[in-house]
C-alpha cells in the first residue's frame, strides 16, 4: 500500500472549505494519501464525514487514514488508523483492525519512534519539524534530527509540522519517506499548493535515482 510522497492532513480552520470539498480539490491536484483529522466534530458528524472521505479516496484510488478514531476507521472500511500518544494502545487498534490495515503513531521523541516499532505499527509520523499553526506539538525539532531517525527505525517516517514547499528539501534530504501538510496545503490554492509539494519531491525522488 502507497507509503510514499505526500500526505494531506483535513483542518476545517483553513480557506473555508468542507471536509469534503478539501480532499476532492486535493485528490484531483494529485494527492493519493488522506489523513482525516477533526478535533472538534460529534461522533456522528464524523463518521459521517469520514464516509465521504471514503468514497472519494475509492474513486480516485488514494489511500485513506482515520486520525485518533479506530472505530471510525473500522466503520467506514478505512485504510488504517492514526493514533496519537494518548489513543487507544496500537496493539489494542492492531486487534480491532486486523493485520491488513495500516496503523500509524504520532511520534515527538526518537524514544517514542523505537517504541512505536516495537509495538508493530505500519509507519510513524514524526514531528513537529518546523513551527506549526495546526497543534500545540511541542517545540520544533528542526530537520536534522530526522537523520538519526532514519538510523534508528526501519519502518516508514512521516515528516510533519510546519512544512511548507520553503522548506521542504532539507526534508527530503534526511531520508524520510513521505511529508504530511494541513497549513503548507490549505493556505491558498489548494491545487497550485498540491502541484508544488509534488514537484519537489519528484524532483528529489529523481535525484536521488
Amino acid at each position: 500500500m502507497y507509503l510514499g510522497g505526500l500526505c494531506f492532513i483535513t483542518d476545517k480552520r483553513f480557506g473555508g472549505w468542507s471536509y469534503g470539498e478539501m480532499v476532492r480539490l486535493a485528490l484531483e491536484a494529485g494527492v493519493r494519501w488522506i489523513q482525516y483529522r477533526d478535533k472538534e466534530g460529534s461522533g456522528r458528524d464524523k463518521y459521517r464525514t469520514a464516509l465521504e472521505i471514503r468514497r472519494l479516496t475509492l474513486d480516485y484510488g488514494a489511500v485513506f487514514i482515520v486520525n485518533d478514531h479506530t472505530d471510525i476507521a473500522l466503520a467506514v472500511d478505512a485504510d488504517g488508523v492514526h493514533l496519537g500518544q494518548d489513543d487507544l494502545p496500537a496493539e489494542q487498534a492492531r486487534r480491532l483492525l486486523g493485520g491488513e490495515k495500516l496503523i500509524g503513531l504520532s511520534t515527538h521523541t526518537v524514544e517514542q519512534a523505537v517504541n512505536g516499532e516495537a509495538c508493530g505499527v505500519d509507519y510513524i509520523g514524526f514531528g513537529p519539524i518546523f513551527t506549526t499553526q495546526t497543534k500545540d506539538a511541542g517545540r520544533p525539532h528542526g530537520a536534522e534530527i530526522l537523520h538519526h531517525l532514519r538510523r534508528q527505525v526501519r519502518i516508514p517516517i512521516v515528516a510533519i509540522g510546519g512544512i511548507t514547499t520553503g522548506n521542504l528539501a532539507p526534508v527530503l534530504e534526511s531520508g524520510v519517506d513521505a511529508v504530511a501538510a494541513a497549513s503548507g496545503i490549505l493556505s491558498g490554492d489548494i491545487g497550485q499548493n498540491v502541484r508544488a509539494f509534488l514537484e519537489i519531491i519528484g524532483r528529489h525522488a529523481t535525484a536521488r535515482g
